[in-house]
């Protein structure tokens, strides 16, 4: 396992692969077309291990927290075949929020390209990566208010839900008219409305059942095996 030894390092490549990956998502679009969109998933995917590699503090916890991860990226990818509501979004910032920014990134952008084999890989998905991805680094960064309550935590998966839509709509409105178009972007966020809300929803529901449970038991194993 690679760890990143120097904190300085640490920080500046933290910086970079956050600015790098939605940079690489479109202009992957744009300069890449036809099957382009492949380049650019491993790309995203290679910068997100960049990421979670930046998390790394001491060689000995590396392999165990890489495990716990692993473990959360499984449950998010089988949270989207869940019909209707899906936990995609709570599962990563659960993750983000009690393993760290870094790991919450890759669960949810590893989450989108592994559960894409099976709805369908496209130049969406680099989008998608990038959408789950920043949500759950964020909560990371918000991990002690969000630990300490769960209404924050609530709050904050409506917020995560809103905003997975307002980026993904980004994606709709620059696939529709091949560049960014503000008017049409503004139809495809008061089109996808139901959904956003469907989806704010299921993200408050899912956060409040699982989020405590789920950051006991995390909790529980990172003191048992000092990750």
């Amino acid at each position: 396992m690679i760890v990143i030894q120097n904190a300085r390092l640490r920080s500046f490549l933290r910086i970079l692969t956050l600015l790098l990956i939605p940079s690489v998502a479109v202009l992957g679009y744009f300069l890449l077309r036809g099957t382009g969109y492949v380049v650019t998933s491993v790309t995203v995917a290679s910068l997100s291990v960049v990421l979670f590699l930046c998390g790394f503090d001491r060689r000995k916890t590396g392999s165990r927290r890489l495990v716990l991860v692993s473990v959360m990226i499984a449950l998010s990818v089988l949270g989207r075949f869940f019909p209707l509501l899906k936990p995609v979004t709570a599962v990563a910032v659960i993750t983000g929020v009690y393993l760290g920014m870094e790991a919450g990134f890759l669960t949810g952008a590893f989450s989108a390209l592994i559960s894409n084999f099976y709805y369908g890989q496209g130049p969406w998905t680099p989008f998608q990566m990038f959408a789950w991805g920043i949500l759950a680094f964020l909560a990371g960064a918000l991990a002690r208010p969000l630990q300490k309550s769960r209404t924050l935590l609530c709050l904050y998966g409506a917020l995560s839900g809103i905003l997975y839509s307002l980026i993904m709509d980004i994606w709709s409105a620059v696939f529709a008219s091949g560049g960014f178009s503000l008017p049409i972007y503004l139809a495809k966020v008061v089109t996808a409305l139901p959904h956003t809300v469907l989806y704010a929803v299921s993200n408050v529901i899912f956060l409040f059942l699982m989020a405590k449970p789920f950051g006991e038991k995390l909790t529980r194993i990172k003191r048992k095996y000092g990750v």
